[in-house]
């Protein structure tokens, strides 16, 4: 790059409390000559089966951003510094029709993809990481997943809909847009419609990690495993915020008890340094159902891990 990134205002100049309406603060993409990782907000939410409210999720975070400071102490990084990160504002979507709304989303991350960049796409609903992925694989071919979320997201329909936030990953496998060698479910948990469930599931090729199992093995012991068999892969990161229990995520659509700490997630996150993550998603906070920006807050952070480990990469 011929000049070091522009980053956010100096805090110690320019107190966080003002308005500011990008993540962490950092410039917009009309404000830098080109970035290498983008924030991109989707607010999106008519594939919800239940609480509707996501689509505030993309300026919640943003908003829950404000602390994030400069350097990663647990990564010892600085990626602001690294690489040119900018905010690119929101996708336009139609909130009326879920056809029209995906390819609005795959048209705007594909904008993107096609020049290199890295994008964190910021939800709105989980319907959005269908047409993510579609971007992707066009781009990189066949992706790895990683997928963080109390749900296994891969049931056929509801009410005959095919897209909503319950199937994209099972669309994602009928479109062949998954890696099914590399493909993992992390902190899923609670009732399921039928036993059947875990046997499509299985059949797809997702190997599921549940919450049971990461606090018998411990999270430095999964997060191994997965970063491993992920390897140097082009990896796909989505995080539905009702990963983490709802003491520390109220603010979702789908909340369901005994879940990860926010802590145990940026544990596993930061063991990913060095996969390389081609693009990621952080989806179902709806503030609505938050209070004191409690899954904002998390879900800020989360998305500051994964643009650190992004600007790490060459």
């Amino acid at each position: 790059m011929d000049k070091e990134p522009l980053g956010p205002p100096n805090s110690l100049v320019a107190p966080r409390f003002l308005t500011s309406s990008t993540f962490a603060r950092l410039p917009s993409t009309d404000e830098v000559k080109d970035a290498q990782v983008i924030i991109l907000g989707v607010p999106f939410d008519a594939g919800v089966s239940y609480r509707p409210g996501a689509r505030f999720g993309p300026s919640a975070i943003r908003q829950g951003s404000k602390l994030l400071r400069p350097y990663n102490p647990a990564l010892d990084t600085y990626p602001f510094k690294n690489v040119q990160v900018a905010d690119d504002g929101d996708v336009a979507v139609n909130p009326f029709n879920i056809d029209e709304a995906l390819g609005q989303i795959e048209s705007r991350v594909s904008e993107h993809v096609r020049r290199g960049r890295r994008v964190l796409t910021l939800g709105g609903d989980h319907t959005i990481a269908l047409p993510i992925l579609r971007s992707m694989a066009a781009h990189y071919g066949s992706v790895a997943l990683l997928h963080f979320d109390a749900h296994l997201d891969t049931w056929d329909t509801y009410f005959g809909a095919p897209y909503t936030h319950g199937t994209p990953f099972r669309r994602a496998f009928e479109e062949n847009l998954l890696d099914s060698q590399r493909c993992f479910h992390l902190g899923t948990r609670g009732p399921l419609y039928d036993r059947s469930d875990l046997d499509d599931d299985e059949s797809f090729g997702f190997r599921v990690i549940g919450v049971s199992e990461v606090e018998e093995r411990g999270w430095r012991d999964c997060a191994m495993q997965l970063r491993e068999e992920l390897d140097d892969a082009p990896l796909y990161v989505s995080i539905d915020i009702d990963v983490l229990d709802p003491a520390f995520a109220p603010g979702t659509g789908t909340p369901e008890a005994g879940g990860l700490t926010s802590r145990e997630l940026l544990h596993i996150l930061r063991a990913l340094q060095g996969a390389n993550i081609v693009g990621a998603d952080i989806v179902e906070v709806a503030p609505a159902y938050d209070h004191a920006e409690i899954t904002s807050i998390a879900a800020a952070h989360l998305g500051y891990e994964l643009v650190s480990i992004m600007s790490m990469l060459k």
